[in-house]
């Protein structure tokens, strides 16, 4: 499998409309203190949930307060949208209102989005037992249940 550190790629991809840049990699136990004391010109930090409902995501890295807020972004009618699209019950309705906070959040530059990561499931044939769950490839994963069939 090949891979490419998402910071590198950032770096490629800002040389396409003439911004030049020097990549400083900084362990992880360094890192944080320095976001937290705002000692950085562009960082990069890898956001991301394993669940695919965004409430994880957004009550823990953007809304106001949130202690993963590391840019300090406080946008109280994102935190309204936050709320509201938390407790909607029509998906259609939830998904246009997940769109206007990402929308906001982009435009805000608390969220400039650089690449968004893919996720697949392989499996052979031969393994029973195996559910995937309809809205996520990392919920609900059951491997008690799971067999060989020869």
């Amino acid at each position: 499998m090949y891979y490419r550190d998402p910071a590198v790629i950032l770096i490629d991809q800002l040389k396409h409309i003439f911004m030049e840049g020097e990549l400083e990699t900084i362990d992880t136990v360094n890192w944080y203190p320095k976001v937290m004391r705002k000692d950085y010109t562009v960082g990069m930090n890898i956001t991301e949930s394993e669940v695919d409902d965004p409430d994880v995501l957004y009550y823990e890295n953007y809304a106001c307060g949130a202690a993963r807020n590391y840019t300090a972004d406080r946008n109280p009618e994102v935190n309204k949208l936050i709320n509201r699209q938390s407790i909607e019950t029509d998906q259609v309705k939830r998904k246009q209102l997940v769109w206007e906070i990402e929308r906001r959040l982009v435009e805000d530059d608390a969220r400039p989005v650089t690449f968004f990561p893919r996720g697949a499931v392989c499996r052979s044939p031969q393994l029973k037992g195996f559910s995937l769950m309809v809205n996520s490839i990392y919920n609900g994963q059951r491997f008690e249940d799971l067999w060989l069939d020869k």
